[in-house]
């Protein structure tokens, strides 16, 4: 199982929205939430291409790289405000005990998601795919494509957790089962257009449904 991780284990992304918005202030642009929300979940390069294009004033290189740095800036210093969504460490600790492998992948940043890994008591034994790891964010399949190489898995074998319509997007690009969990604030109909094959509330009812993915415990 491959999982992602803001808005999936951990209750982070409305601390992403906000710091993503922060950003664009700092560099004299005002965007709504809803509009920051709706791309929650891509990689960063191509959430400051859409938002800045739709404000209607194109980043170019340089931009980007420095709202993202913004973004980092301001999403860490809202980390204290993080908490683990409900069943996420019980699912990972469940998945472990009955020898199923898993791994995280996500488009944040290795800066960005220690905080989240120690929250979650992912130690180094486990396969941690980020950002830097790959060429191209969701919903690009590079990251569960590189998750499934780590694990040395064929993607038919593996099932993929997120919470966006990029995560659904990247996961059937990549040729896995994918599976919605609606605790990232995305609708359950736009996850099951996506193409999600089941969507649970968060890892807690993830947890109670696995035998229906044919995961056995």
């Amino acid at each position: 199982m491959l999982f992602d991780l803001d808005g999936t284990l951990v209750d982070s992304v409305y601390q992403h929205v906000l710091a993503w918005q922060e950003a664009f202030e700092e560099l004299g642009i005002r965007i709504s939430n809803w509009r920051i929300h709706r791309r929650i979940g891509m990689g960063d390069a191509l959430i400051s291409k859409e938002l800045s294009r739709e404000a209607g004033q194109p980043f170019d290189a340089g931009q980007t790289e420095k709202v993202r740095e913004l973004h980092t800036r301001f999403f860490l210093a809202r980390a204290n405000e993080l908490r683990l969504l409900p069943g996420s460490r019980e699912v990972l600790s469940l998945l472990a005990q009955n020898s199923v492998r898993y791994a995280i992948a996500t488009s944040s940043s290795r800066e960005r998601a220690a905080g989240s890994l120690k929250m979650l008591g992912v130690g180094p034994d486990i396969t941690v795919i980020t950002r830097e790891d790959v060429s191209f964010g969701k919903p690009d399949p590079d990251l569960f494509l590189a998750a499934m190489r780590r694990l040395q898995v064929p993607p038919g074998q593996c099932i993929v957790i997120g919470d966006s319509t990029w995560d659904i997007l990247a996961a059937r690009r990549a040729g896995a089962l994918a599976v919605g969990l609606l605790s990232g604030g995305y609708p359950e109909e736009e996850l099951f257009r996506a193409g999600a094959y089941r969507v649970y509330s968060d890892p807690a009812d993830l947890s109670g449904n696995l035998d229906q993915l044919g995961i056995h415990i």
